[in-house]
């Protein structure tokens, strides 16, 4: 069963695939964090599209993923970055995710939240007038389908805003407006370069200023934070400053188990694009975390951080097809195809360190599967020692 895989030198080593999976089963709802997982899309492979053609999704098995998360316990995530959100899924394609997704949600009794942001607007400048629209239409979408609305950051915000000014009036009238509490979402330059210096500045203690001045401004109207800059002390610094009773959901995917672990003076709930390939061994920690058994869930979370720091290496935008492929290789799909042609985003000594440590880790509910896939992929690249 040895498998020879490619490292980043062009040289092969052999590698034994694991026999045996974890097998962690469902369980209780969480009651000590919130958890989130942002899930991927799975696109159909059988459309004739091209890279930039409008993303055509395969639904039924874009479903069942969000039930295979939601039966382990965990939220999802709805239509962000995992699901390539303005990286190969359009506004159109995530109007109708938001809707079939809450609808599901709904029968099956899972927790759901949805991204809301401008990706509707076109590439060429707009008014802050025309951004503030384009938030309400994705906001009345959100919220009539029932979901909890996660308002994201806009590149066309970015692009438009003169200075914090512009950040604290915008969101402030979104917030107003909001039929039910929202979670914010600062997404670092690490995931979108185009996000460079949001909240109106590029230093990130003046941007954390301004994102606490809009939280000040109308607390009741904030569910929670959701914070993704892979910086753990920036983030304990910023969730001791939040109002009473908003979360800080982190969504460090280098930092998460001590984050989530937090000290003795409070923690961060979760919303990860990592908890969408770890969702049963991350609902399994929770459960332990839940009993009080801090060292427990360290001893299953912090050995997935070394999967997590290679998915999300830079450019850390391109973490989905690691998250992708994971889903091909773990069965939760038949194939290796993403909107946007996006399977072409990592190398392929990338994908076999991916697949190596998710094999480590037992990630696979069939491990001869995943070595027959991953076989079968080192082939058509012309592996064949």
């Amino acid at each position: 069963m040895t498998l020879h895989l490619p490292d980043a030198h062009g040289a092969l080593r052999a590698y034994e695939p694991r026999t045996e999976p974890l097998s962690p089963t469902p369980g209780a709802p969480f009651t000590s964090r919130t958890v989130f997982s942002a899930a991927h899309v799975v696109a159909d492979p059988y459309a004739d599209v091209s890279p930039a053609s409008p993303a055509a999704v395969d639904w039924d098995a874009t479903l069942a993923f969000r039930r295979h998360l939601w039966a382990h316990g965990l939220g999802v995530a709805e239509a962000m970055d995992t699901a390539q959100r303005g990286m190969g899924l359009d506004w159109a394609g995530a109007a109708e995710l938001i809707r079939r997704s809450a609808a599901e949600a709904k029968a099956t009794g899972g927790r759901i939240a949805c991204g809301v942001g401008t990706d509707q607007l076109p590439g060429t400048p707009v008014t802050l007038a025309e951004v503030r629209a384009a938030y309400e239409e994705q906001l009345a979408v959100v919220e009539e389908s029932g979901a909890q609305a996660v308002l994201m950051a806009s590149r066309a915000l970015a692009a438009t805003a003169r200075g914090p000014e512009d950040y604290l009036e915008t969101y402030g009238h979104l917030l107003r407006q909001a039929a039910a509490p929202v979670i914010l979402h600062w997404l670092g330059p690490m995931f979108d370069p185009a996000l460079q210096g949001y909240w109106g500045s590029s230093d990130l203690d003046a941007a954390t200023d301004t994102f606490l001045d809009v939280i000040a401004a109308h607390p009741d109207k904030v569910d929670g934070i959701k914070v993704s800059l892979l910086d753990a002390r920036r983030e304990v610094a910023l969730r001791r400053r939040l109002p009473q009773g908003v979360r800080c959901y982190t969504g460090d995917d280098f930092h998460y188990p001590e984050l989530i672990a937090g000290d003795d003076q409070g923690f961060s709930h979760a919303l990860l694009g990592i908890f969408d390939p770890l969702g049963p061994l991350a609902a399994e920690a929770v459960r332990v975390l839940d009993t009080g058994n801090t060292d427990g869930f360290r001893a299953l979370l912090d050995p997935t951080v070394e999967l997590s720091r290679h998915l999300f290496q830079t450019p850390t935008r391109y973490y989905k097809t690691g998250v992708v492929f994971l889903a091909w290789l773990a069965g939760h799909q038949a194939h290796f195809t993403m909107v946007g042609g996006l399977q072409s985003a990592r190398s392929l000594p990338h994908l076999a360190r991916a697949y190596e440590l998710a094999d480590r880790l037992g990630l696979f509910p069939d491990p001869k599967l995943a070595e027959h896939r991953m076989r079968t992929l080192l082939h058509l690249y012309g592996v064949t020692p």
